[in-house]
């Protein structure tokens, strides 16, 4: 992904960030600062953020690449610029964080939270944080091995049966037509 794109798309992201808190200022009054907090425990046990935490760093990392492909005899001003900046925005990742425990206020009530983040702090939520993308890619194999399954059983049952009904001519789509 180009830095144009990605670039795009977290001014996209802050847009829509800006424009949910604008659009609702009362509701985010409304949520009490403990049921902020669980949220953010429940964010923080979740790991759900954490997939954001490359964003501004590949920002940084293509900013340089296409700078210093432009202007290769200022690679080290750019370098240094760009990592210096990079520093400063960095404390907005506090920003997501409140947009997100936000969120999830919305959603989850404060003890549902408290919930959500008792269960992913303990051993077993750990371990479904850990092991889950493993089994869902075994259970998205095992679906596609018993979808193709029931469409191939399916397709040979109803075209015996309509042989056995309607005559050798009548046969399933994608069926061969039988040797004469």
């Amino acid at each position: 992904m180009n830095f144009f794109h990605s670039s795009r798309r977290l001014a996209v992201l802050a847009g829509a960030f800006a424009f949910i808190a604008a659009a609702q200022p009362a509701l985010s009054q409304d949520i009490p600062e403990s049921h902020l907090t669980a949220a953010r425990a429940a964010i923080a046990a979740l790991k759900a953020t954490d997939q954001f935490d490359g964003i501004l760093p590949q920002a940084a990392q293509a900013l340089k690449a296409e700078l210093i492909q432009k202007n290769p005899n200022l690679q080290a001003d750019i370098i240094e610029i760009v990592d210096q900046v990079a520093i400063t925005l960095a404390s907005r990742r506090g920003d997501l964080e409140r947009e997100d425990a936000m969120a999830y206020a919305r959603v989850f009530t404060e003890p549902e939270l408290n919930e959500v983040a008792a269960f992913y702090q303990s051993t077993a939520g750990q371990k479904l944080l850990t092991d889950g993308p493993a089994v869902m890619r075994d259970v998205f194999r095992a679906v596609d091995i018993w979808q193709n399954g029931i469409a191939r059983d399916l397709a040979q049952q109803v075209s015996a049966e309509l042989t056995k009904r309607h005559g050798p001519a009548v046969r399933a789509e994608g069926e061969e037509a039988p040797a004469q």
